[in-house]
């Protein structure tokens, strides 16, 4: 194989974005051969914005099926990302699937074990990790540079949304076509990366999330939510789409030093001598620990999206490992179902959950989610915050 061919499933906002990549020859080792959407309109602005010589089909289903294709980019509604995932893989197609995994953990795990017996590449577009600062940071809390973690802090509210937004897909922000608004939508890559970064998982959660606060919407489009960690540490997210000025910091503190990223660098404090140590035996009542500091600003190659289809088609060739593993993806979806389920059943929420007790809330729903009337319309994802949805 010269080059891997690839098949894009859903030529919406995200799908015409890859499709874009390659017909520019972005994608080095990978063509685009097939693309496929439910939505005829979308099917003709794609060949008309890109034109190619590729095949064109009327689901996601028949080009699996039929498609010239190595591989398959999901970019369709959260709900389809495990049903096609599945079905590629089965038919022994590699996959890329747009974030999140899935809605609800129950059918991640599904699509996760699938994944595994395949013996075929499945990876997520947590595009995001390509960001030099935040492989900085992963690597700065890996290498202990820090200390073992005490309090990691993420507000990300510079999402905002005007109600137009939300107005231009008939899926967004309903529980029946998205499963979840700022949390499933927007902070999927966050989510990722806290954990990522941290390399831990909360073990304990309690959420606030408010309904349609902001937007005339029936998800969560503001959300506090504080986080416990197995090794005793807390933390706090909180996000919305509805403030502006909108504030991106995310701070983790440990027992010898401490990360802020922020407006694009990296503030990073080392303590001379361990907290606690100097918490525990400093005579003065009112000393503070001694520490160095350094700003390392964003630079560095930042290749988001088109890094990540780069790497998937040189994974699949064989010439460097695979970067993200999709099945990692299962992790950020447990953060927002029991972020969700946290605000629900009102009350704190330990990690893991229960899957079946998660999607029959997400179910009742569900069952009362709303036809909002409007059809589907492509904007411009140039204006998003990261290349993100």
């Amino acid at each position: 194989m010269e080059k891997v061919k690839f098949g894009i499933i859903g030529v919406g906002n995200m799908g015409s974005g890859h499709l874009s990549s390659f017909m520019k020859g972005k994608v080095e080792n990978g063509i685009c051969t097939a693309i496929a959407d439910l939505d005829e309109k979308k099917l003709a602005a794609a060949k008309e914005n890109n034109p190619g010589t590729y095949a064109c089909y009327a689901s996601g289903e028949e080009l699996i099926e039929n498609a010239n294709v190595d591989a398959v980019i999901i970019a369709v509604p959260h709900y389809f990302h495990p049903p096609l995932a599945i079905a590629a893989l089965k038919k022994g197609l590699h996959v890329v699937c747009e974030k999140p995994a899935g809605v609800y953990t129950k059918q991640v795990r599904e699509m996760n074990a699938v994944a595994e017996k395949s013996g075929k590449l499945f990876t997520l577009m947590y595009n995001q990790r390509t960001n030099p600062l935040y492989k900085k940071m992963h690597a700065l809390v890996k290498d202990g540079e820090i200390g073992e973690i005490r309090r990691v802090n993420w507000i990300i509210t510079n999402w905002f949304r005007t109600q137009f937004y939300y107005d231009s897909g008939s899926w967004r922000a309903t529980w029946r076509g998205e499963g979840g608004g700022v949390l499933m939508n927007q902070c999927p890559h966050q989510l990722d990366l806290l954990q990522w970064i941290c390399g831990m998982m909360p073990s304990k959660v309690r959420a606030f999330c408010h309904f349609g606060k902001w937007h005339d919407i029936e998800t969560e489009d503001d959300v506090t939510a504080y986080l416990e960690f197995p090794n005793g540490a807390t933390g706090a997210f909180i996000t919305t789409t509805a403030d502006a000025p909108g504030t991106n910091r995310f701070e983790i503190l440990g027992s010898r030093g401490k990360i802020v990223c922020e407006k694009d660098e990296l503030c990073v404090y080392r303590l001379k001598k361990d907290l606690q140590e100097f918490l525990k035996t400093e005579p003065n009542a009112f000393a503070e620990p001694e520490y160095e500091f350094e700003k390392i600003p964003q630079s560095g190659d930042n290749p988001q999206h088109v890094g990540i289809l780069n790497n998937f088609a040189n994974a699949v060739l064989g010439l460097e490992p695979l970067y993200v593993d999709g099945r990692e993806g299962i992790r950020c979806v447990e953060l927002i179902d029991s972020m969700l389920l946290s605000a629900w059943l009102d009350r704190a929420v330990d990690l893991p959950f229960d899957d079946d007790l998660y999607y029959s809330e997400l179910k009742k729903h569900i069952d009362v989610s709303r036809e909002k009337g409007t059809q589907d319309i492509l904007i411009d994802n140039s204006m998003s915050f990261g290349g993100t949805k």
